[in-house]
């Protein structure tokens, strides 16, 4: 299984009507971290008219988001409406709005919030995660060329050398049944393999 997520925070600034939109998406593990950066993001612009956010959580199917006092719908909803559209997990965006005397509207304020975030995603660069399983392989020397020949697109976490040689590798879930299965052959069962744990 694959999924996508960004790489890296990403952030945007754009103006509607003298009204400032700062954005901020950031990858994230879990609830507690979307928090944090939610929360840190609100210290730092304690001044600001409204603080919306929205954040997915792959792990826990976690989804939620905030207008923060704007008109319902028209804020939190665009954003994760944005993340669900490019189909991404493990994500929160921040936006932050500095009002500039001019009503947007409802339209305008979905417009306005859908873009700040849609920029700052773009700019945190998405990005496709392959889960992984672990494992450890247990081989003799002489077959060490052809199990990492095996394992060339695969994550070789850890080597250790002593009377035999012991890999920890990350192999791709959809992947793991045909790796295996050419370990086995390819090594005529000389090979151990184990989940990591």
């Amino acid at each position: 299984m694959k999924y996508k997520t960004i790489k890296k925070l990403g952030n945007s600034e754009k103006i509607f009507k003298n009204s400032i939109f700062l954005g901020y998406a950031s990858p994230i593990n879990s609830e507690e971290e979307a928090k944090t950066v939610i929360n840190s993001i609100k210290s730092n612009y304690n001044d600001a008219t409204h603080v919306v956010y929205a954040y997915l959580i792959k792990s826990n199917f976690a989804m939620k988001y905030c207008d923060d006092g704007e008109p319902a719908g028209s804020s939190g909803k665009p954003i994760i409406n944005i993340i669900e559209r490019k189909n991404l997990k493990d994500i929160v965006v921040v936006v932050v709005r500095y009002y500039g005397g001019t009503k947007l509207g409802y339209g305008g304020l979905v417009k306005a919030y859908g873009d700040t975030a849609k920029e700052a995603i773009d700019n945190g660069e998405i990005i496709e995660i392959f889960e992984k399983e672990y494992f450890e392989i247990i081989i003799s020397y002489n077959l060490l060329n052809t199990v990492k020949k095996i394992l060339q697109n695969e994550t070789i976490l850890n080597e250790e050398y002593s009377e035999t040689v012991k890999l920890t590798v990350g192999i791709k879930t959809e992947a793991v049944e045909e790796i295996k299965n050419k370990l086995i052959n390819n090594t005529k069962g000389n090979i151990k393999i184990a989940v990591k744990k």
